[in-house]
């Protein structure tokens, strides 16, 4: 008896939590139509990505979906074409855990736009090992921090030409568990899945907040976001497969649909309420607070000098 009542207890607290999180879910509400521009958006072919990437096609944008698996990118660039009627939507390969990859999509992009309108660093993963990228960086921290950080380099000139333009870096609450470690930014000293996701995303914020810096008086913005925890293939990588479907049933319970968990992405690259703001965090279509090391000016700006130079050294490789 006393068990059926803890089981009951927990069940209905379970259904109040997951009321209040649909109450409180940030909704964009902006009509804002995007005809005439580009957008290119990382991992647009699942998750988070690819319902961020049928809004913005059904307000008229043309779509690049930039992901490193062609053919699902090719059947995530019908999917849109079939549901939105937009048929300007594009599949291009990109491979964070590449440099070479970056470069060659951004040459390409070079050749083939004249503009570009907002870049979303979306693509990101988890559970990826502690494995190394032909770069000789830890790949975790180059597919979800460097190879962003690289990727947006390269996009700055023809982000400054379109502008007005944004940038959008897809960043998580767990940024505030993260460990600042100049001695360890490429996780050689140690490291663990959740310690490398969590840094990831703190120096996502960093860099949101010194590139605003950089780009002060060039038309382009840029912003971080948490997008809220939706059941998406962020955590495929995860091998335990027991535990790994176990973490996408409570999510996907207790969290978000990936449609809720777009909506800030997505107001970020539309609304004409943010177009002049920059170096801020968002969270539910609002600005929140991250972090105290990631308002840190001091170290956003150690930081961006200590990555460009993990970069160069890779690309000399």
């Amino acid at each position: 008896m006393i068990l059926w009542t803890i089981l009951v207890g927990f069940v209905c607290l379970m259904l109040v939590y997951k009321a209040f999180q649909k109450l409180t879910c940030g909704i964009c509400r902006s009509g804002a139509h995007m005809f005439g521009k580009v957008v290119v958006i990382t991992g647009g072919n699942s998750g988070i990505g690819l319902e961020t990437a049928k809004n913005l096609a059904e307000r008229g944008a043309k779509v690049i979906i930039a992901c490193r698996s062609v053919p699902r990118g090719e059947a995530a660039k019908d999917e849109i074409i079939r549901e939105t009627g937009n048929k300007d939507v594009h599949c291009k390969r990109l491979d964070l855990a590449s440099f070479k990859s970056i470069r060659e999509f951004v040459a390409d992009l070079e050749k083939t736009e004249k503009r570009l309108d907002v870049l979303i660093n979306n693509a990101g993963a988890g559970g990826l090992g502690n494995t190394k990228t032909v770069d000789g960086n830890h790949i975790g921290m180059q597919v979800n921090y460097f190879g962003p950080f690289l990727l947006t380099k390269l996009c700055l000139p023809l982000l400054k030409s379109s502008a007005p333009s944004r940038i959008i870096n897809v960043s998580s609450i767990m940024h505030k568990y993260a460990e600042m470690d100049f001695e360890n930014l490429n996780m050689e000293k140690y490291w663990s899945d959740y310690l490398v996701y969590s840094n990831s995303k703190l120096y996502i914020n960093l860099m949101t907040l010194e590139l605003s810096k950089r780009l002060s008086g060039s038309g382009v913005t840029v912003n971080a976001l948490h997008p809220g925890v939706a059941s998406t293939n962020l955590f495929r990588n995860i091998k335990n497969g027991l535990i790994r479907g176990i973490v996408n049933f409570v999510l996907g319970f207790l969290y978000q649909t990936t449609w809720e968990a777009s909506q800030t992405s997505i107001y970020l690259a539309v609304s004409p309420e943010v177009k002049d703001m920059s170096g801020l965090y968002f969270s539910d279509c609002r600005v929140k607070q991250p972090s105290k090391i990631s308002r840190d000016e001091k170290i956003a700006s150690q930081l961006w000098e200590e990555t460009e130079k993990i970069i160069s050294r890779s690309l000399k490789l």
